[in-house]
C-alpha cells in the first residue's frame, strides 16, 4: 500500500515538473515571435495594401467611385411629397424672405424617422414650419441630425427637377394663346390627360421571365395606343427593342441624375415619328405610345399579358451605375399619384397619326446634360 502511494506521488510530481516545463517553452516561443514581428521588415501583404492604398491615392476615378452613394430606400409617402411640396410652392408664390424648400423637409423628417416613414405625422411638417416661421434656420434644426445631409442629396437627386419657373401656354380668353410664366410642378404624369388608368404599388414585386428577378419599375394599366409623356424634360438616350421592355424609350434629365424608362410600348407605330436617340425633349412632349410589347428576343413580339406602361426612374450619381452593379431604381407609386397635378393635354394629328401636346412648355434654367458620343443611333 506504502509503495502504491510513493508512486502515485512520484507520477504526480514528474507530471506537474512537465506541465512548468511546457509552460516556460510556450511563453519563450511567444516573446520570440513578438520580437520577430516588431523588428522585421513587414510582410508581403502590407505591403500590397500600402501600394493599393497610393494606387487609390493617384487615381481621381478610383477614389469618387469609393464614394458614390450606392443605395437609396425611398419610401416617402404621398401625403408627405404632397404637403412638402405644396408649403414649397405657396412661399415662392408669395415671394415669401425665406421660402420653405421642400427637399429639405423630406430630408428633415426622414431624418426624424430615421427613414421609417410608417411614422409620418403631417402635424410634423407643421412643428417644423412653426420653428421656421420662429426664426430658427434649417441649419440649425438639423445641426444634430448625422443623415441630414445625406438625405438631402438623395432627395434632390430624385426630385431635384420637379419644382422650379417655367413658362407655358395658356387660352388668354380670346381663342388664343399667351405665355405665363409660373413656379410650381414642371413635371408631368406619364400619361396624357383624359386617359383613364390604374395603378398600384408593385415594386419589388417578383418577375420571371428569362431569370427571377424585382419589379424595379412601376405599371400603369390603360388601353392601348394611350399616348405616353416624358415626365421630365431630357436627352432620349435610347430607344429601340429590349427583350424584357419590348419597344422602350430611356430619357435622361437634363442635370444627368434621372433616367427614365418607359417600357411595352405599341407594337405598330410605337414611338412618335419625330422622335430619335440625342433629341431634346420637353417635359409633357409626347414621345410613344402604350402598348404589351416584349418578353421576347423577337421585335415586335406582343408577349406581355396585359396593356400598360411599365415607368422605371434610375437615379444615377456615378456614371459606371447606368448599367453596373451599383443601379439605383426608386419606387414610383407615390411620385406617380403627385404627377397626377400635371398632365399634358393631347391632339391627334389625322395626317401623321401621332398626337401632340397642345399647350408649348419651356424651362430656362435647366443645365443641359450632353449625351455620350458613343450613344448616336437606334439600338
Amino acid at each position: 500500500m506504502l509503495k502504491r502511494r510513493v508512486v502515485a506521488i512520484f507520477l504526480l510530481i514528474q507530471k506537474r515538473t512537465a506541465i512548468r516545463i511546457m509552460t516556460g517553452i510556450i511563453f519563450v516561443l511567444i516573446l520570440l515571435v513578438g520580437i520577430i514581428t516588431f523588428t522585421r521588415p513587414p510582410s508581403q501583404p502590407v505591403q500590397n495594401l500600402v501600394s493599393a492604398q497610393e494606387d487609390t491615392s493617384s487615381d481621381d476615378t478610383s477614389s469618387e467611385e469609393e464614394k458614390y452613394i450606392k443605395w437609396i430606400d425611398f419610401n416617402v409617402p404621398y401625403g408627405a411629397l404632397k404637403k412638402a411640396m405644396d408649403l414649397d410652392i405657396k412661399s415662392h408664390q408669395e415671394n415669401a424672405e425665406e421660402p420653405y424648400d421642400w427637399i429639405k423637409i423630406l430630408a428633415y423628417l426622414a431624418s426624424k424617422y430615421g427613414n421609417k416613414f410608417s411614422l409620418y405625422k403631417g402635424k410634423d411638417i407643421d412643428a417644423l414650419i412653426g420653428r421656421l416661421d420662429a426664426g430658427e434656420s434649417m441649419e440649425q434644426i438639423t445641426e444634430k441630425m448625422q443623415y441630414y445631409g445625406h438625405y438631402v442629396e438623395c432627395y434632390t437627386a430624385i426630385l431635384g427637377g420637379f419644382l422650379g419657373e417655367y413658362s407655358v401656354q395658356v387660352p388668354d380668353g380670346e381663342d388664343r394663346l399667351k405665355w405665363e410664366e409660373k413656379y410650381g410642378l414642371r413635371v408631368f404624369s406619364p400619361l396624357a390627360k383624359n386617359y383613364s388608368f390604374s395603378h398600384f404599388d408593385d415594386f419589388g414585386n417578383g418577375r420571371s421571365y428569362g431569370y427571377k428577378r424585382k419589379h424595379l419599375g412601376h405599371d400603369l394599366m390603360a388601353s392601348v395606343g394611350v399616348p405616353i409623356i416624358a415626365v421630365e424634360t431630357g436627352i432620349i438616350e435610347e430607344m429601340g427593342w429590349n427583350q424584357y421592355g419590348g419597344w422602350r424609350v430611356g430619357i435622361r434629365s437634363l442635370d444627368g441624375r434621372r433616367y427614365y424608362y418607359y417600357a411595352h410600348m405599341r407594337q405598330k407605330h410605337p414611338y412618335h415619328l419625330e422622335r430619335k436617340v440625342g433629341d431634346q425633349v420637353m417635359a409633357g412632349d409626347v414621345i410613344g405610345y402604350l402598348g404589351r410589347t416584349g418578353y421576347s428576343t423577337k421585335e415586335g413580339a406582343n408577349n406581355v399579358t396585359q396593356y400598360h406602361l411599365h415607368l422605371g426612374l434610375e437615379i444615377i450619381f456615378h456614371p459606371s451605375q447606368k448599367d453596373g452593379y451599383n443601379q439605383i431604381w426608386v419606387d414610383l407609386y407615390a411620385i406617380t399619384k403627385l404627377l397626377q397635378e400635371n398632365r399634358s393635354q393631347t391632339l391627334k394629328d389625322e395626317e401623321t397619326k401621332d398626337y401632340n401636346r397642345v399647350y408649348s412648355f419651356r424651362i430656362e434654367d435647366q443645365p443641359t446634360w450632353t449625351l455620350p458620343s458613343a450613344i448616336s443611333k437606334i439600338e
